[in-house]
């Protein structure tokens, strides 16, 4: 490898035989080298390889302004989201989440306290993405000695969750109305039973997953009926409860449901209550 440009001591950029770009992090993988020199790979700690598009150079921005270590720090924090929940993350989370938490520690030695609204929302609808919050905060703290409150571990999660990080997911534009919606639904299905849902049981987890998914659909409206109308009708008279449960959340969205999604939320809605009305 190459070095094309220096940093500081500790990281620079480099390019290898194939001319693809890295950013290469070390401890002095950049002391007394000048641009052209070839890079010693033994100091080689982290390497980020950059793809040419606008997330690369806003990365390369980034570098000039904030501290090696923080960089290095989420890094660290990133690869521990990526193992935890097994989902696919964009690039641009290296830009987001670094910025984000070079921004926070400056608020933080300011004494300004940033409060996040939506703290009690993503605890209990995006419980993993809060563990690893709740994870960054525990790394930032020993590399930092800095503790900060949940309120911050919220604001990492949300970066996880943000569909621009997380580009499986691009329909969701709203993170906070989402999550607005989701628990003005919840609300709704423990006002009609007259119960308070148990969020530590599976039903209740797999209901969260389907009303995210089911957000993510309603941008792609489906007209198709469903292929056994028998069964549609059977549940509907069954559980008529549910069913009637499922209308009231229909007007609240005020929107028409695909009898698909009429079948699923209301045999959802049936599961979620019926540990909790036995």
């Amino acid at each position: 490898m190459i070095i094309q440009k220096i940093f500081n001591n500790n990281a620079i950029v480099a390019k290898d035989a194939l001319r693809e770009e890295f950013v290469v992090m070390g401890k002095g993988v950049g002391f007394k080298k000048s641009v052209g020199d070839a890079l010693d790979e033994n100091l080689i700690e982290k390497l980020f390889i950059l793809k040419p598009n606008e997330t690369s150079e806003k990365f390369k921005t980034l570098l000039e302004d904030i501290p090696t270590d923080y960089v290095s720090l989420c890094y660290d924090i990133i690869e521990y989201a990526r193992n935890r929940l097994k989902t696919p993350l964009s690039d641009y989370i290296y830009v987001t989440l670094t910025d984000h938490i070079n921004n926070m520690i400056k608020l933080y030695d300011e004494g300004i306290k940033i409060v996040n609204p939506l703290t009690w929302e993503i605890k209990k609808i995006y419980p993993k993405e809060f563990e690893v919050g709740l994870k960054a905060l525990e790394f930032i703290e020993e590399s930092i000695g800095k503790r900060f409150p949940e309120d911050e571990a919220a604001n990492i999660a949300q970066h996880l969750i943000n569909p621009k990080v997380n580009s499986e997911y691009p329909e969701i534009a709203d993170l906070g109305r989402q999550l607005e919606k989701i628990n003005d639904i919840l609300s709704i299905i423990q006002y009609t039973f007259n119960v308070v849902l148990d969020e530590k049981e599976v039903s209740y987890e797999r209901f969260i997953s389907h009303l995210k998914f089911f957000f993510q659909s309603l941008n792609q409206r489906r007209e198709a009926l469903i292929e056994d109308d028998f069964l549609f009708r059977q549940i509907r008279s069954k559980y008529t409860k549910a069913y009637e449960c499922m209308l009231k959340i229909e007007k609240y969205l005020n929107t028409t449901l695909s009898d698909e999604d009429q079948l699923y939320l209301t045999i959802h809605i049936e599961r979620i209550t019926r540990k909790s009305i036995e």
